[in-house]
């Protein structure tokens, strides 16, 4: 009996070291702290599945099988009283032990080979998943990490929850989750949970983290991780996505909503909403029904889900608020089954009509402000087609061109262009087309009505089609700008030579001054009868046709000196008419045609009768072969719009019309503007001076007037001059009339001293010699200058100062300022070859002085003074 149990408590202890898997109990521990099921599960370098392990291992077990045969060789021992052991037995015990030897190394084989397969098998099937796994022991040693893992952590003998908590990014509860499924896990309850972390390149991932025990193994935690950042990603797009979606729904320029089989409101997006002022909690809350909103008296049995009354898949509602706001709409819906498929429910969208109609009278409000703008623009405004024909135009074009649009669409632009322009204007069209010319006008005439310049800007009309492609040409009319260009340039010619006159007037009065002054000086001395008088006289007749000729020069320069008075023309062409009639001969007629209750004129009475007389002069030479009718017609008249004739424009006010009209050949039209320039003449060489008609203008343009002429071929001509009407205290007082030569005796001598400043040594000596044969003392000075010496110096007082105004150095008005100062009561007088106003504007106001034009006469000198020192002493 006792060696039967130390047989098998041998037996028992030989299988416990040889097959451990059989008897956990008995075989718990290897000798380094782990469990052959343990072994089974890890393949990766921890100690249990390396080479040196398996020598620790097989330690143990020869040392269980020693002890199981020395139980068995003790176990005869024990029995030796009872019998002694024969040596056939004790070589059955030998042979018996080596059979058990072989048979524990052939299971212990087995064993070791079944668990390596086993382990090999699992630790495969770990490394086959997408999911990174990580083995965990209950001291926190890494027991396992799958193939998965080693790519994803490097570092793979970390616990899989430290390498996440050193690259959490995210809140500290995220770290607190972690903890948390550790914990868990160790309770032997599974988990998962997700994290962020920052990458090895810096960017941000996420991870879903699980932990589970392994039933078998209590304490041991499998960790999985998995890389969902690609997931969430997906997610973050689908999820932006929707929002735009949704946010389009909420906030579209259209309303969107939805009712079911009851008409209450399943759906209502924001934009509808905030048109009828909506509660979109009531909406959601089911406290909302369509037809609370329609404002329309809906038929009886009208379904609860249609707006309109009559069913249909559309049509306009008029829809109110619960606040009142309304809003005409027009409303399509689609009735469909609803997602429980129980009921219905209706797709509808609304439009705002009162937007869109507000829109719709925007435009039209926009059309026709264009329209307006169009058609009221004042720059001609013309569409033109492919064709070069008119599609359209604005009242400003059509005034140009003289018509009306039913007459004129559909006409060739190059109708409405004068014949000598048309090149011009179709090579820039062509030139516009092909892009080769913009920006610049082009001046044009255009054909209806004649008179009418226009500046053409034309540019490209663009279309889908070449067909309907052309062009927009703007006409902006010039001419008025053309008639003040031409009046500028003929003021500026008229200027030059009126200066050119002037200057010429100024030296040559000089020069007859003192050819009339000797001849006067002569004459005292050679008298009637005398060998020389004839000759004398001729000298001075001819000097004083020359000093006529000046003045015509200084009337057409406007720089004449004008002696203005109110005058009534009636009065002027009776007492003219005798002297007419005698200047125009017997074989023409004329006729004096007055006007009733003329009004009077301020002029110069000797200018306006020059007027007259060298117009009915050239009409004689009009009438010369053929005679004729010359009539002189008055007038009162009122002009209420501006008058444009030529250059010249007369504005609206009440005039005094005076025409001068002959029956004589004519003027042709091609000079009919040149007549008013100076020496410009028809006649032959030798019978004129052609300054006649320039004098005419000159002294009416000086007057204020205005002259016009109207002529046809071989229906003679008509001069209109218009003069201003006399209004009393409209204008200044009438000038000084000045001392003209007289037939009535005169005593001219006198007596006092007289200073005379000349710089024309010719002028001064006449003038000294005239004035000392009257029997005063003179003083003479060549300069300004010089007189101040001379008055400054005088020991006797100086009566009176005679001085030329245009001087060198200091002129005649400086030199008066300078005298006045000291003596403020010296008389003065000034002789000038110029007009008066040239010098006036230059003095004071109040100032007393006395103007002698050149060229005077002896008598004229001497008369002047005579007045003036007369003055002074009375």
């Amino acid at each position: 009996m006792g060696r039967r149990l130390w047989v098998r408590e041998g037996w028992h202890a030989l299988v416990g070291a040889w097959a451990p898997a059989e008897y956990p109990a008995r075989a718990a521990d290897d000798g380094v702290g782990r469990s052959v099921d343990e072994t089974m599960i890890n393949p990766v370098p921890n100690g249990w599945a390396a080479a040196g392990a398996g020598g620790h291992r097989r330690a143990p077990a020869l040392a269980g099988w020693v002890l199981a045969c020395l139980v068995v060789l003790m176990a005869p021992a024990a029995a030796a009283d009872t019998q002694a052991l024969s040596p056939l037995w004790w070589g059955g015990i030998a042979g018996g032990i080596a059979l058990a030897m072989l048979t524990g190394a052939v299971i212990l084989l087995n064993v070791r080979l079944r668990t390596r397969r086993e382990r090999d098998l699992f630790a495969s099937s770990l490394d086959t998943l997408p999911v990174a796994r990580q083995i965990v022991a209950p001291d926190g040693s890494v027991m396992f990490a799958s193939t998965v893992y080693q790519r994803m952590f490097p570092d793979s003998s970390r616990p899989m929850k430290a390498v996440l908590e050193a690259q959490l990014v995210g809140e500290p509860a995220e770290a607190d989750r972690l903890a948390q499924l550790e914990a868990q896990a160790a309770a032997g309850i599974a988990g998962h949970t997700e994290v962020t972390i920052r990458s090895p390149a810096g960017e941000i991932e996420w991870r879903d983290v699980s932990a589970s025990p392994l039933q078998l193994l209590p304490g041991y935690v499998v960790w999985g991780v998995e890389d969902i950042t690609p997931r969430r990603q997906v997610e973050a797009i689908i999820r932006r996505e929707q929002e735009r979606f949704a946010d389009l729904v909420e906030h579209a320029p259209i309303g969107f909503y939805s009712v079911d089989e009851s008409g209450r409101f399943l759906f209502v997006n924001a934009t509808l909403a905030a048109w009828l002022d909506l509660s979109r909690s009531d909406v959601a809350a089911g406290r909302v029904f369509l037809h609370q909103i329609v404002a329309t008296q809906l038929p009886s049995g009208t379904p609860p889900y249609d707006p309109f009354g009559e069913g249909g898949a559309g049509g306009e509602v008029a829809l109110k608020g619960p606040t009142g706001k309304t809003l005409q709409a027009y409303i399509r819906q689609e009735v469909v089954p609803s997602e429980a498929g129980t009921g219905i429910r209706t797709r509808s969208v609304v439009h705002d009509l009162g937007r869109e109609r507000a829109l719709e009278a925007a435009l039209r409000t926009s059309e026709q402000r264009f329209q307006r703008f169009f058609e009221e623009a004042p720059v001609g405004i013309a569409l033109i087609d492919h064709a070069g024909r008119l599609q359209e135009c604005n009242t400003a074009f059509r005034s140009m061109a003289g018509g009306d649009a039913g007459n004129l669409i559909g006409s060739q632009l190059l109708d409405f262009i004068a014949e000598q322009d048309r090149q011009s204007v179709n090579k820039r069209l062509d030139d516009v087309l092909a892009g080769r010319e913009r920006g610049m006008p082009l001046d044009v005439r255009m054909k209806r009505p004649a008179d009418r310049n226009a500046a053409l800007y034309i540019s490209r009309r663009e279309a889908a089609s070449s067909q309907d492609a052309g062009w927009i040409a703007h006409f902006i009319d010039i001419t008025e700008r053309k008639k003040l260009e031409l009046q500028f340039a003929q003021g500026q010619k008229m200027t030059a030579v009126g200066q050119l006159a002037g200057g010429i007037a100024h030296d040559f009065n000089n020069l007859l001054t003192a050819m009339i002054g000797f001849c006067d000086l002569l004459l005292v001395r050679h008298r009637a009868g005398d060998q020389s008088f004839a000759d004398i006289m001729q000298i001075k007749q001819n000097a004083n046709r020359a000093a006529n000729l000046v003045r015509q020069l200084l009337a057409f320069s406007r720089q004449q000196t004008l002696q203005p008075r109110v005058l009534n023309i009636t009065d002027v062409l009776a007492e003219l008419s005798h002297l007419l009639r005698r200047l125009i001969g017997e074989n023409i007629e004329l006729k004096m045609i007055h006007g009733r209750d003329l009004a009077q004129v301020k002029v110069d009475h000797g200018q306006l009768e020059q007027v007259i007389i060298n117009l009915a002069v050239n009409a004689r030479d009009a009438m010369v072969a053929t005679g004729g009718t010359l009539s002189i017609r008055t007038e009162n008249a009122t002009i209420v719009k501006a008058v444009s004739r030529g250059d010249e424009t007369m504005p609206p006010g009440e005039y005094i019309l005076i025409q001068v009209i002959d029956t004589g050949h004519g003027i042709p039209l091609d000079i009919i503007d040149r007549i008013f320039e100076p020496f410009f003449s028809t006649k032959e060489v030798g019978s004129g001076t052609g300054l006649g008609l320039s004098t005419v203008y000159g002294i009416v343009k000086q007057t204020g007037g205005f002259i016009f002429v109207d002529s046809k071929a071989k229906q003679g001509a008509t001069f209109s001059i218009y003069l201003p009407k006399y209004v009393p205290g409209a204008g200044a007082e009438p000038a000084r009339v000045e001392a003209a030569e007289s037939t009535k005796p005169f005593d001219d001598t006198g007596i006092g001293t007289v200073l005379l400043v000349e710089d024309e040594d010719a002028v001064r000596l006449f003038g000294a010699r005239a004035l000392r044969n009257k029997g005063y003392k003179v003083l003479e000075a060549r300069s300004g200058e010089a007189a101040l010496e001379i008055i400054s110096s005088a020991r006797e007082p100086i009566d009176l100062l005679i001085t030329d105004v245009v001087m060198p150095r200091m002129d005649g008005p400086t030199l008066i300022k300078e005298v006045r100062s000291k003596q403020p009561n010296m008389k003065v007088i000034f002789i000038s070859g110029y007009a008066e106003d040239n010098f006036r504007r230059r003095l004071d106001e109040n100032a007393e002085i006395h103007f002698l034009p050149k060229p005077f006469s002896l008598k004229q000198l001497a008369g002047k003074v005579k007045e003036v020192m007369r003055e002074g002493s009375a």
